[in-house]
């Protein structure tokens, strides 16, 4: 989706799907999955909950502690992979595969394509939320003659390709992914590659833009908005809107944290997709990195803590929030070797209609690299203090966003 409001739609991939979709299959997709079965693809895209979390854990602890964080396991999913399926060097086709948790790169191709195909599809024109993803690639020109992925590039990752000249024009080059960035996430990622990124030594840059924007099903009451105190882990507190609701919701309390999980109107079409927000908040306000170490070190945590059932609700604030947070994460990700350049940005909205959220991601190579019932109490959900949240489409289990907030006045980190 561009500023101008214009549609798009990206051009599902059309493999095998887990939703038994009628799809025809291209050859270039059938080279890339022919080694991956139906029931393999949904245990892979399953498996990326836990690499999501492990993803947040590592970018939380180096670049966002005790501060508000968003990002996108699904951008940097896809732009890895992307890297990893069109490079010729083993080392880092090895350090990818290590890093994602897949068996091989026909895998990785395999959830890529299932992904694409099911769950970021534009549901808008049905009433679904609105997704906008964008694939671009950018090759020194003089090395073009030499590359052999371009095929896969364009037609397996519907990639937009760009021969460009890095040796003499590296900074018009970095203007022009950073437009492609904005223009393809509603104007929300501004300045993606940050000056000096891009030099003579770089070869390729490979970019993913990602933009989401759902409608709750039950949409808040604005009226119900108020002022309230958030409170932070110093011990002061600073006053947001708070949005309120005392109708049924999907509300589960566990030991030491209960999870809230806000559906987003699902629209009409072929598939059994389901978007959702999950809110996890800790009892205690000084409590979330232990919730954290819980949700990373716990195989399965996100399907095993899902609010399943509506349940009255005694008190529910949640308060309103936009953040954006940028990092450049391959010295996050330093204990995997992955020896790219790979710079994120991100930026989350919501409020008592919808929530808006966009996300952008590059990875450059260089020269040298690539009894009797009883109903139970009301429960309350009182979000007056710092939680985690993901957007999740929950029949794949894809985190399409996540991310942490310590104050929500603050609107970038």
């Amino acid at each position: 989706m561009d500023s101008q409001g214009k549609k798009q739609k990206l051009s599902a991939s059309e493999i095998a799907d887990p939703w038994n979709k009628k799809q025809k299959v291209s050859e270039s997709q059938v080279i890339a999955s022919r080694f991956v079965s139906k029931m393999d693809v949904q245990r892979a895209m399953m498996k990326q909950n836990d690499v999501a979390l492990f993803l947040a854990e590592k970018v939380i602890s180096a670049e966002a502690k005790n501060s508000n964080f968003v990002f996108s396991p699904a951008s940097i999913n896809a732009v890895l992979t992307m890297a990893a399926a069109t490079s010729d060097d083993e080392t880092f086709k090895s350090s990818v595969l290590s890093f994602l948790r897949s068996s091989s790169i026909d895998e990785l191709n395999a959830v890529f394509s299932g992904i694409a195909s099911v769950v970021l599809v534009d549901g808008s024109e049905r009433g679904g939320p609105k997704i906008a993803v964008a694939n671009g690639v950018w090759i020194e020109k003089s090395l073009s003659d030499d590359f052999n992925s371009k095929d896969l590039i364009v037609n397996f990752f519907k990639a937009e390709f760009a021969q460009v000249d890095f040796k003499s024009k590296a900074e018009e080059v970095r203007n022009e992914v950073n437009s492609w960035a904005t223009r393809h996430t509603n104007d929300l990622i501004k300045d993606l590659l940050p000056p000096g990124s891009v030099t003579d030594f770089t070869t390729m840059i490979y970019g993913n833009a990602l933009y989401f924007k759902g409608a709750w099903k039950k949409r808040f009451d604005k009226s119900m908005t108020k002022h309230r105190p958030f409170h932070l882990l110093n011990g002061k507190s600073v006053s947001v809107p708070f949005m309120s609701s005392y109708k049924r919701q999907y509300v589960e309390a566990y030991d030491g944290f209960k999870v809230l999980r806000l559906p987003y109107r699902q629209g009409h079409d072929d598939t059994n997709r389901n978007f959702s927000m999950y809110f996890y908040l800790p009892d205690e306000k000084g409590e979330l990195d232990n919730l954290l170490e819980r949700m990373t070190s716990t195989p399965g945590f996100l399907d095993s803590h899902i609010p399943r059932d509506k349940v009255e609700v005694g008190k529910l604030r949640i308060p309103k929030f936009k953040i954006e947070f940028g990092f450049e994460a391959s010295s996050v990700f330093s204990d995997f070797e992955l020896n790219v350049p790979l710079y994120h940005k991100a930026l989350i909205e919501i409020d008592e209609e919808s929530t808006e959220a966009a996300a952008a991601v590059t990875a450059q190579c260089l020269y040298e690299t690539c009894s009797a019932y009883r109903p139970p109490p009301p429960i309350d959900f009182v979000a007056d203090h710092p939680f985690l949240f993901l957007i999740r489409e929950d029949q794949t289990g894809t985190v399409l966003f996540a991310g942490q907030i310590f104050d929500p006045s603050i609107k970038s980190s």
